[in-house]
């Protein structure tokens, strides 16, 4: 086996400019036109032009390719141009591809977008409308004919085994709802600002596949997000503080499947979360008890405390009660469930937040900030900090 140096990437790259477009439920444009309002804001928000931008890094599901938001965005020439697979697991590896592109020289400011109209378009909520001859769709073919034709009844058959195994009720899952409903309140760009809810509120909320209601699922959204990284000399002087990129990773587990990992002995956790976590640990230098924000992909609740147990905050069947303590900071943008689903691309720019400050929810002092991306699928993961976190 190769040996990997620990600090082979940390601190040579950082998040310099953060963009999206509002968040909604019809946004009356085509997702090329989000893209791009996204790329423009996020280069202003750095203080850069169309011109320094030489790539660009977005999702297989995105339908805007990356030469076309060039053309459309007003971008020149590139030396790097790059796509990451598995829905929501992608978000950080988009980060990771540009950061690696500029650790290496072969790109100098990279841009990282996705933008959908997920709730006027086409919902992934819908479920699977067809299968298409492809390897994933003969996967599917073991699972569709039972009835589980939606990501929520994909992630419910494990929901329902942690409950068991551990001995817990659904209202283990009503606390991460709480506490994103809670941040998102106070969130003025978040689909649910003013709107906090109660425990009593998740139980009484309607019931979408056993164990799971609506508030454990997060939103359909219409809008795009968008993410500059270049050098962490170059950052020193640009407009706004940089978000040192201090880890990447990606990580995919045995047996892996996206969301339909039945056949693992184990439906507990998330394997592929473990892989990244820890790549994060050992290439950051940092531990659990080092991070100061916990950004983590919030598709279905049962799956943030998943998550949890995966990065080491708490033992196996522990979470529910670390995040009805508070013990961490969780999702202060309102997180998908709260804020808006943007396949996680919206949580990175609130990592930026938290650490240049600027978050309408803000950590004292945070330094350390950990974005987890989807689960249940090939995930990826980022610890973004202060400049001196990279050291």
């Amino acid at each position: 086996m190769s040996v990997r140096r620990a600090d082979a990437l940390r601190g040579r790259a950082a998040v310099v400019g953060i963009g999206a477009t509002e968040f909604s439920k019809d946004s009356g444009r085509s997702e090329l036109t989000l893209a791009v309002e996204a790329v423009r804001a996020a280069l202003d928000d750095a203080g850069l032009t169309p011109a320094d931008v030489d790539g660009l890094v977005t999702f297989t599901m995105d339908t805007s390719p990356e030469i076309t938001v060039a053309q459309a965005a007003g971008i020149g020439e590139l030396s790097f141009f790059s796509r990451v697979h598995y829905g929501g697991g992608a978000a950080c590896a988009t980060v990771q591809q540009a950061a690696l592109a500029v650790a290496t020289g072969v790109a100098d400011v990279v841009v990282c977008y996705r933008a959908f109209n997920e709730r006027s378009g086409r919902r992934f909520g819908a479920g699977v409308q067809h299968r298409e001859p492809t390897a994933e769709g003969a996967a599917l073919g073991w699972q569709l004919p039972f009835g589980l034709l939606t990501p929520a009844s994909w992630v419910a058959m494990a929901a329902q085994r942690y409950l068991h195994t551990y001995g817990l009720t659904p209202e283990a899952f009503g606390h991460v709802a709480v506490t994103d409903r809670r941040h998102a309140a106070r969130n003025p760009a978040a689909h649910f600002y003013g709107r906090p809810i109660t425990l009593a509120d998740h139980a009484a909320s309607r019931r979408i596949v056993e164990p799971l209601r609506l508030l454990d699922c997060c939103q359909e959204t219409d809008g795009g997000q968008a993410l500059v990284v270049t050098s962490t000399e170059r950052a020193r002087h640009l407009r706004r503080p940089p978000a040192v990129i201090v880890a990447a990773a990606q990580g995919a587990g045995r047996a892996q499947e996206a969301m339909t990992n039945f056949y693992r002995h184990d439906l507990t956790g998330l394997p592929e979360a473990g892989v990244v976590a820890r790549q994060l640990w050992r290439t950051s230098g940092l531990r659990p008890a080092d991070i100061d924000v916990g950004i983590l992909y919030d598709h279905f609740t049962p799956f943030v405390l998943m998550q949890l147990e995966e990065y080491g905050f708490c033992a196996p069947g522990e979470a529910a009660g670390f995040v009805a303590a508070d013990a961490l900071p969780l999702n202060t943008h309102g997180g998908q469930l709260g804020e808006a689903y943007l396949h996680g691309m919206n949580g990175i720019a609130e990592a930026v937040r938290q650490v240049r400050g600027t978050s309408v929810n803000q950590v004292p002092g945070a330094a350390a900030v950990l974005v987890t991306a989807g689960t249940g699928v090939p995930t990826s993961g980022l610890v973004l900090g202060v400049p001196e976190a990279a050291r």
